[in-house]
C-alpha cells in the first residue's frame, strides 16, 4: 500500500476513534444529566407532597407546583389503594416501589410502570398523618422525554461524527498527497538523473522541514560523488597520460639497446672492434637512463600510494649546504651557498628533503649557462622552514610555468640532456606529503627562482 494511503488510513482511524471516544462520553454525560434531572425532580417533589400530608393538611392533586414538568403524584393507604392521583394509573397502578418503602419505613426509589407514557421513575415517601388513612405518597415522572431527547442527539451525534469521519479521510488524504509532493518531486528528479549527469540537483520545497534537509543532504551528498567522480577521471586520465609518457621514454633506450645490440650480434663484434666497443658503451649508457628512469617511477608511485616518513628534527640549512657542495663538483657554474647565522630546524624526512634540495640545485645548474651562479639560502619565515635556490639561467616562459611540475613535462625538450622531466614532479610530491609546498619564479633571460617551504611544526601522525 503507498505511503499516502497508509498515511490517510492512519490519520482517519485516529481521528475516527477520537470522534467515537468523545462522542459516546458525551452521550452517557448527557444521558445521566437527563435521567439525574428526572430523579432529582420526582424526589423534590415526593418530598414535598409527603409533607404536605404528613401535616395533615388535604393533598390538591391539581396543585401545578407538584404536576409541573410531567410529574405525578399518587397517594396511598397500607393496602396499597390508591386514594388521591393526578393521573390515571396503568394497570391499576400496581408497582413494588410503595411496598418497599412500608416494609422499610423509609423512601424508596425505583423504575415502574404507573402513567400511560410508559417506563416512569417513582419515588415513594412513607408517611404517618394524624388523621386519614394516607401511609405512602409517591411521585413519579416518565423517562420518555428524557429518551426523545437522547435518541435525538444520538442520531445527529452518529450522523455528525459519521460526517467527520469522511471529511477526516478527504482532508487526510489531501494533507498526505501535500506532505509527499516534495518527495514525488525528489523521485521525479533522482530518476531523471543518470551516472553521466552528476551535476543536477534535487529540488527543495522547504529547507526547514525533515523532507527538506533529507533532500539537502542527498544534493551534498551528489555533489561528494560528483566531485569523487571528477578526481577519478582526472586521476584516470593522469594515469594514462603517465603510462602513455613512460612508454614512450623507455621506447627511446629500448630501440637504443635493441639496434646496439642486433648490430653487434650481426657483424660488429667480429669486423669492427672499436664500433663494437661503442655500441657497448651505448648499451650501457642507455641502460643507466632507463634505470634511472624506473627509480624516478617507482618514488612516484610510493609517493602516490602515501609512502610513509621517516620524520625527525633536522636542520635544513644543513641539508642545503650538502646539496650545494655535491652540486658545484661539477664545476660548469658557480654554487654560492650563504649560511645563515643561525640553526634553521624543522620536523621532516632528511633523505627526501635533500632528494628535494638536489632535483632543484641539479635543474639550476642544468638550465644555467657555462658561467653563470646559482644562490642558494636558508631562512625562517614565521612557522615556515624556507630553502631558496636561485639561478641565472635562460628563465622559463611564462605560458610554461603552470605545467613544469607536470609528470614528463620538459620546458625546453631540446636541452633536457636525457632527463624524462619527472625530477620536479618527485619534488613537489615530496614537499606536499611534509605539508610544505615548492613556489616558483621566472623571466626569460633572467633566471629562475625555486622556493621549497616546509612547515616547522611536527605533521600529525596517520
Amino acid at each position: 500500500m503507498p505511503i499516502r494511503w497508509r498515511l490517510t488510513l492512519f490519520i482517519a482511524l485516529a481521528i475516527g476513534a477520537i470522534l467515537l471516544v468523545l462522542g459516546l462520553t458525551l452521550y452517557f454525560l448527557l444521558r445521566g444529566a437527563l435521567l439525574s434531572g428526572v430523579e432529582d425532580t420526582v424526589r423534590n417533589r415526593a418530598i414535598t407532597a409527603a409533607g404536605e400530608v404528613q401535616s395533615g393538611e388535604e393533598l390538591d392533586v391539581r396543585d401545578d407546583e407538584l404536576t409541573l414538568d410531567g410529574v405525578f403524584i399518587v397517594v396511598r393507604d397500607e393496602q396499597g389503594r390508591v386514594l388521591a392521583q393526578t393521573v390515571d394509573l396503568k394497570n391499576g397502578g400496581e408497582d413494588p416501589v410503595w411496598k418497599r418503602a412500608l416494609e422499610s419505613g423509609g423512601p424508596e426509589g425505583g423504575a415502574a410502570e404507573l402513567s400511560p407514557e410508559g417506563s416512569d421513575y417513582v419515588y415513594a415517601v412513607p408517611v404517618d398523618p394524624a388523621e386519614g388513612p394516607a401511609r405512602v405518597v409517591e411521585a413519579g415522572k416518565s423517562y420518555e422525554q428524557a429518551q426523545e431527547t437522547l435518541e435525538v442527539f444520538g442520531t445527529v451525534l452518529a450522523a455528525g461524527v459519521g460526517a467527520a469521519i469522511l471529511l477526516s479521510i478527504g482532508g487526510a488524504y489531501l494533507l498526505a498527497r501535500a506532505a509527499l509532493r516534495p518527495v514525488e518531486a525528489v523521485t521525479s528528479a533522482a530518476g531523471e538523473m543518470g551516472e553521466d549527469d552528476l551535476s543536477k540537483r534535487l529540488p527543495v520545497a522547504n529547507p526547514g522541514d525533515e523532507v527538506g534537509r533529507l533532500t539537502t543532504t542527498i544534493n551534498g551528498l551528489l555533489s561528494r560523488l560528483e566531485a569523487a567522480f571528477a578526481r577519478r577521471e582526472e586521476a584516470l586520465e593522469r594515469q594514462r597520460r603517465f603510462a602513455a609518457d613512460a612508454s614512450h621514454e623507455l621506447r627511446t633506450p629500448l630501440t637504443a639497446i635493441s639496434g646496439h645490440a642486433r648490430m653487434l650480434d650481426e657483424w660488429a663484434l667480429e669486423e669492427d672492434p672499436e664500433r663494437a666497443r661503442r655500441s657497448v658503451g651505448a648499451i650501457r649508457q642507455e641502460a643507466g637512463r632507463m634505470r634511472d628512469l624506473v627509480e624516478s617511477l617507482l618514488v612516484l608511485t610510493r609517493g602516490d600510494e602515501g609512502a610513509g616518513l621517516e620524520i625527525g628534527r633536522h636542520d635544513l640549512a644543513a641539508i642545503a649546504e650538502e646539496a650545494a657542495q655535491a652540486a658545484a663538483a661539477g664545476g660548469k657554474v658557480s654554487v654560492e651557498y650563504v649560511r645563515p647565522e643561525r640553526e634553521v630546524a624543522a620536523t621532516f624526512d632528511r633523505g627526501r628533503v635533500l632528494q628535494v634540495a638536489s632535483i632543484l640545485l641539479d635543474n639550476a645548474v642544468r638550465y644555467t649557462p657555462e658561467g653563470g651562479s646559482v644562490a642558494v639560502r636558508v631562512r625562517e619565515e614565521g612557522d615556515l622552514a624556507v630553502l631558496e635556490i636561485a639561478d641565472t639561467g635562460a628563465g622559463i616562459p611564462e605560458d610554461q610555468l603552470p605545467l613544469i611540475f607536470e609528470r614528463f613535462h620538459r620546458a625546453d625538450p631540446s636541452r633536457a640532456d636525457g632527463g624524462a622531466g619527472l625530477g620536479l614532479s618527485i619534488a613537489r610530491q615530496i614537499a606536499e606529503s611534509h605539508g610544505g609546498e615548492i613556489r616558483v619564479w621566472s623571466k626569460p633571460d633572467q633566471g629562475s627562482t625555486f622556493t621549497l617551504l616546509l612547515p616547522k611544526r611536527p605533521l600529525p601522525r596517520a
